[in-house]
């Protein structure tokens, strides 16, 4: 049980945008307003002439034994975590494209070729290099070539699965870029254009012409992009705007008797009709699914349940700076209604003992990945609520409830670290919610007076097993917030002083 104790002050407070988020809040002035603190400059570079259009952005295409190293890497870091992309159709349509002359190459479909470059970027972040400068150009350089061919295919007007798809990853590239400010606008506008083909409506009521296989693939990728509104808008702590859906969660079920429409032109759109010359009929196989698409579904479905709570309980009352809950037994309903959600997922997306952590690195990194963001995502958002304080209605922090679940979600971030240590190293918003679990522990330890445990008032906090504990765990996020971020020397500077501070601050 968790014990109830008087409020530490406002540093347990998680409602306000600032304490915890590198942010300044806008002010209405004539000056334009920097929301996050990061991301000054554009963040594509313009290397492109007016009238150069697709055949310059053609011209710029890795080799392609490059293009399949950066391919094969994305599906093994990335895939795992948004599996949004139906994987054969991707290398059909990719096997396609470049066994075409250079003169087809270049009147190619535009969005094809910025899904294609923004999976070059995504997989240039996860490919280690001597220098992390020339990473990061490189990568910079293919997110630029898959923006400038969403501009040539007009995308603010015209939209896709893939425009959505492409749109997606370059919002996550940007993140890791360490871009906040630029993938939440750019965020907006994907948000709009998913809204305007009507990805947030149940497809058996709009798209009854689509076969089976292509309805499941507008809910995945329905379900990416709420997923990215949903924890990206929990770290900002501005509004939620994925919010109008009638797409039922368990409607993306675990039946893989469906008509796969491989070959299709946009990777699971919404022509019903079998094409005679698709990759299925031509080189048909035994078993058109991958061995863990049962698994990939149960994860999607895990964080799309998650999303929908977070959003109804964190992100709308905290995008106007209010309270998360009106009495202490709403509290302790609100934080049952989690506990009985996560009673109700498999067990390996749950599972955080550190040997079958381990089992799982060596065994299936990929269930590894998705078992690290589920509950880096749940416990961080137990522990914002656990935080929460309503002085008005007498709502105080639970501090032991705080630390715990900030400690759980702590360790995804160190299993992490051990365990897929580049992965660690590139997402940002993984890195983030470990530096906000981490500050928000050495706040409450710095006022904290005494222990936790009401048996001995008279001793200090630091004979508490759980004080010393999470003690112990900020300092190690400290340590390794020191190693990573180092292509933005500003944001790793900025971080680990202001966690560098809070900190020294504990007294014992």
């Amino acid at each position: 049980m968790s014990t109830q104790m008087p409020t530490p002050g406002p540093q347990c407070r998680s409602v306000s945008s600032s304490p915890f988020l590198l942010s300044n809040i806008p002010y209405s002035n004539h000056a334009p307003s920097l929301f996050f603190g990061l991301g000054s400059g554009h963040p594509f570079a313009n290397y492109w002439t007016n009238r150069g259009g697709l055949p310059e952005v053609i011209g710029v295409l890795p080799s392609r034994d490059q293009a399949d190293i950066l391919v094969a890497k994305y599906f093994d870091a990335v895939d795992p975590v948004y599996p949004m992309i139906h994987r054969r159709n991707f290398y059909a349509d990719y096997e396609r494209f470049w066994s075409l002359p250079l003169s087809e190459k270049q009147v190619a479909d535009p969005v094809l070729l910025a899904l294609h470059f923004v999976v070059y970027a995504m997989g240039t972040q996860f490919t280690q290099m001597p220098s992390e400068q020339e990473r990061a150009q490189m990568a910079g350089f293919y997110a630029s070539a898959s923006h400038q061919a969403l501009r040539l295919s007009s995308y603010l007007s015209r939209t896709s699965l893939r425009t959505i798809q492409a749109m997606v990853l370059v919002c996550y590239f940007l993140m890791n870029d360490n871009h906040a400010s630029d993938a939440w606008a750019f965020g907006g506008v994907l948000m709009r254009q998913a809204y305007a083909m009507g990805l947030n409506r149940d497809p058996d009521i709009i798209s009854q012409r689509c076969s089976r296989s292509d309805k499941q693939q507008r809910r995945k990728v329905w379900q990416a992009v709420l997923f990215q509104d949903t924890f990206l808008t929990v770290l900002l702590k501005l509004p939620p705007t994925g919010i109008f859906s009638d797409v039922r969660v368990d409607s993306l079920t675990d039946d893989l008797d469906e008509n796969i429409m491989n070959g299709n032109p946009s990777n699971g759109a919404q022509d019903p009709v079998i094409n005679p010359m698709s990759i299925s009929n031509i080189a048909p196989m035994s078993d058109p699914h991958p061995p863990h698409e049962i698994s990939d579904r149960q994860y999607i479905r895990s964080m799309w349940h998650l999303a929908n709570l977070v959003q109804k309980t964190v992100c709308t009352p905290r995008s106007l700076s209010n309270p998360l809950t009106n009495s202490m037994p709403n509290k302790a309903n609100l934080i049952s209604s989690y506990n009985e959600l996560f009673k109700s997922f498999p067990a390996n997306m749950t599972v955080s003992d550190h040997q079958a952590i381990a089992g799982l690195s060596s065994t299936n990194p990929r269930l590894l990945r998705q078992n690290l963001f589920f509950r880096s995502n749940y416990w961080h958002c137990v522990m914002i609520i656990q935080a929460d304080v309503n002085e008005a209605r007498g709502v105080t922090c639970d501090v032991r409830g705080a630390l715990e679940a900030a400690r759980m979600a702590l360790a995804s971030f160190l299993d992490f670290w051990e365990f897929l240590r580049v992965d660690a190293s590139v997402w940002w918003v993984f890195q983030h919610r470990a530096f906000e679990e981490a500050l928000l522990m050495a706040r409450i330890l710095s006022v904290q007076d005494q222990p936790l445990s009401t048996a001995d008032l008279s001793q200090s906090p630091a004979s508490e097993p759980l004080s010393m504990l999470a003690r112990a765990d900020v300092r190690r996020t400290l340590e390794i917030l020191e190693l990573v971020g180092s292509s933005a020397p500003e944001m790793q500077k900025t971080r680990t002083d202001v966690l560098r501070s809070a900190f020294e601050e504990i007294p014992w």
